[in-house]
């Protein structure tokens, strides 16, 4: 079992590959979604990558500063990894970032 017991919108850079189809691949930073209990006690966390190309009219994504430059979290490839895909940690969203992520995951999945 992995011991990485990354927190709740924390960033960390991830493997993604190998990929299938529209999914987001390579090395890229991730969002940590999932709650802390589950990223403590399962082998897997729930992540929106990072991309830096930007959308803005795309209701699912958001722009954000990661490590002092432009990004997008891609809300819409949201999935499931392992904690060994995980690499170091790079950034961590604020409160607010934190507070309009969750509400876009609520707006676009429901309750």
């Amino acid at each position: 079992m992995n011991t990485l017991a990354p927190k709740r919108y924390e960033i960390y850079y991830a493997d993604l590959n190998p990929t299938v189809g529209g999914e987001t691949k390579k090395i890229r930073p991730v969002v940590i979604i999932s709650q802390d209990a589950m990223n403590r006690n399962l082998d897997t966390v729930v992540v929106c990558p990072l991309t830096k190309k930007l959308h803005y009219q795309w209701r699912s994504r958001m722009q954000i500063q990661c490590s002092g430059q432009d990004a997008e979290i891609a809300v819409d490839q949201i999935r499931t990894i392992s904690k060994n895909r995980l690499k170091q940690k790079v950034d961590k969203l604020s409160t607010e970032e934190s507070l309009q992520l969750r509400q876009l995951i609520t707006d676009m999945y429901g309750e």
